[in-house]
């Protein structure tokens, strides 16, 4: 959700150049005529204009995503749904690990019973049980990470056709997020439409 704008005014150059020739007259009527001297008639070249600086106007809108995130209905919803799935997976990793340190706790009981043998082929069922807990955690983060991922793309989809309807009924130029704002023109005009973005979302 990304790069920051620069917001570039246009300066116009105006330059007019008008510029007109001469014709040559020549006199005849002897044997072995001579060309005259030309003369030339010209109009005055007019000075170019200097340049134009012509001062656009413009209007901007700028949008707060942590509150539309927070504050939206489609953003509570989300967040809601993200908060359910991550105590279910955290309740799921928290009854894995409980499992592999009774387990644990059962072998080193055992030990001293155990022959060498015995206790290698208990190592290496020890090792097996920490790889999978060590797998399903991580497919748990994999789970969470695809689904926050989901409902943050969804989101912001939301958020930017909600921004389109925004800028059009309100004759703005963009909408950018309220962050990338690092500087503005004395000819830039530039609004918080959040609340009117989320209302939007909130319609829909």
């Amino acid at each position: 959700m990304k790069q920051p704008f620069r917001l570039i005014l246009l300066t116009l150059l105006t330059c007019s150049l008008a510029a007109s020739a001469g014709a040559a007259e020549s006199a005849a009527s002897k044997p072995a005529p001579v060309p005259t001297a030309p003369q030339a008639a010209s109009a005055p070249l007019q000075k170019p204009s200097g340049p134009t600086s012509v001062q656009q106007h413009m209007r901007l809108g700028h949008v707060d995503i942590m509150r539309i995130g927070t504050e939206s209905e489609a953003g509570k919803a989300g967040q809601a749904e993200l908060a359910k799935l991550e105590k279910r997976l955290r309740a799921s990793i928290e009854a894995k690990q409980k499992q592999l340190e009774k387990y644990k706790a059962g072998i080193e009981a055992k030990l001293p019973s155990l022959t060498p043998a015995q206790r290698e082929a208990k190592s290496k069922e020890f090792q097996k049980k920490v790889e999978e807990y060590q797998k399903f955690g991580m497919e748990a983060k994999k789970e969470f990470e695809a689904k926050q991922e989901a409902f943050s793309d969804k989101l912001f989809k939301a958020v930017e056709q909600a921004s389109a309807e925004v800028a059009k009924a309100k004759g703005l130029a963009l909408v950018v997020i309220k962050r990338e704002l690092l500087y503005l023109d004395n000819g830039v005009e530039a609004q918080d439409v959040t609340d009117d973005v989320i209302k939007k979302i909130d319609k829909k």
